[in-house]
């Protein structure tokens, strides 16, 4: 692993690293036909906790860190019917940039009657991290999408805040080629992040969205009388959810609970956690 804690004058230049899956409907499975890479980015192979109808992959980018200057590419396509679920091994960790800002950029397609589920575990900002996501889904008029993150800002577990560094993000989601989602925004170190506009003093949020069906009323008050510090929200197509805390874990089961009452609403099929993450 590279050491982020280099002087600019030594750091290495960034790895630029892509990803580019294709997921097909064959008969009653979803297999993984296409799988395209260069730089540190790999899915291991194809699973099937649930059975054939869904493939879930497992994103692993091997250096275990992103430094400054890298860039991350990724691109998933699932086809007519196809499903797929992409979660990642552990917590994706943005160390100190040095001057030199990293990225991330994700595009999701699902056509017609296709389902794609985005479930990375949390992203942890180090103090210093100068990071840019990008986030765009298209989707076919009966295909349906359920993403989450959660952001932390700092390592609270030894005591680190981000008192310096920037977070700027944009997400949009297109629905039968109209835009239903569009969300961006910029987050700075420091005394910014106590803002009641920002996150209040807290150094976790999290946020899931689920488009296709609307949800019913009985589930969306059935997730507010869960926990008072989760807000639910359904705008025609679009399905919101927000926590704000200082635990990641406490972050993690509150979009778990989210997404397992929304996934059988939205997809038909029960919520089975990928067994990544509980190692």
């Amino acid at each position: 692993m590279r050491d982020c804690l280099l002087s600019p004058s030594i750091v290495q230049p960034g790895w630029h690293a892509s990803m580019r899956l294709r997921f097909a409907r064959d008969g009653d499975t979803t297999r993984l036909v296409e799988r395209r890479h260069e730089g540190p980015l790999r899915v291991q192979k194809a699973l099937y906790p649930e059975g054939p109808g869904v493939c879930h992959a497992v994103l692993v980018h091997p250096p275990g860190g992103v430094a400054g200057g890298d860039v991350l590419d990724i691109g998933v396509q699932a086809g007519p019917g196809a499903r797929t679920l992409l979660t990642s091994p552990g917590a994706a960790k943005w160390y100190r940039a040095n001057g030199r800002p990293a990225r991330q950029q994700v595009r999701l397609d699902a056509l017609s009657g296709a389902s794609i589920e985005w479930l990375p575990q949390e992203t942890i900002l180090y103090d210093g991290a100068d990071v840019t996501l990008e986030h765009e889904v298209d989707l076919g008029l009966d295909a349906t999408y359920i993403g989450s993150e959660i952001l932390c800002f700092g390592r609270a577990a030894s005591g680190e805040r981000f008192t310096r560094g920037a977070l700027r993000q944009r997400t949009r989601i297109r629905h039968g080629g109209r835009l239903v989602w569009h969300e961006q925004g910029r987050l700075a170190g420091g005394a910014a992040l106590d803002s009641p506009l920002a996150l209040g003093g807290r150094h976790v949020c999290a946020t899931l969205v689920g488009v296709g069906r609307p949800a019913p009323a009985a589930l969306l008050a059935s997730l507010r009388a869960g926990d008072a510090a989760l807000g639910v929200t359904q705008l025609k197509s679009v399905f919101v959810a927000r926590y704000l805390c200082d635990d990641s874990e406490a972050a993690r089961h509150a979009m778990a609970r989210v997404w397992t009452a929304l996934r059988p609403h939205l997809l038909g099929l029960e919520a089975r956690a990928p067994r990544i993450w509980n190692t």
